[in-house]
């Protein structure tokens, strides 16, 4: 049972990734007219679970942009723009929320301010990836929280 729900929620993420890409793709279409329109699904890549700058890269910018300001290139086929990482400490009172960060990747969130629907709950991803092995789950979620803490805006 645990594995058809691992499947599920990895088909989900690659379609995510999939309408992203698409709705990027249309967006570039719209632009540049003379380029037809390459459609092409992608899944979920498994980084090293040592480096949260690279699963940041991998897992973030797309919609979170490559510094974090909510401004990646498929930020715009979404319903909800993704937030400004850069702030989540001045939002904080000046202080990185390193556990409601954590527990976000982790477990996802419902408040619309911390996150829409939209974006994945990693946990579930990270542990397919690394083979239901929680200690690498934790070490790839304190890593990208450690990275995202990095990005703050001084």
């Amino acid at each position: 049972m645990a594995k058809l729900f691992v499947r599920g929620v990895i088909f989900s993420a690659a379609l995510l990734f999939a309408f992203l890409y698409i709705g990027a793709a249309q967006q570039t279409q719209q632009t540049q007219q003379t380029q037809p329109t390459k459609i092409e699904k992608t899944t979920v890549k498994n980084t090293p679970p040592t480096s949260g700058k690279q699963m940041y890269q991998e897992y973030c910018a797309v919609c979170h942009g490559t510094d974090g300001k909510g401004n990646g290139p498929a930020a715009s086929a979404l319903k909800t723009p993704p937030p400004d990482l850069t702030l989540l400490a001045k939002n904080n009172g000046g202080k990185f929320p390193d556990a409601h960060v954590a527990n976000v990747l982790r477990s996802g969130s419902t408040l619309p301010a911390h996150g829409s629907s939209e974006m994945p709950i990693w946990g579930p991803l990270f542990a397919s990836m690394s083979k239901q092995n929680d200690a690498q789950v934790a070490q790839r979620i304190a890593n990208l929280t450690s990275y995202l803490k990095t990005l703050q805006a001084k």
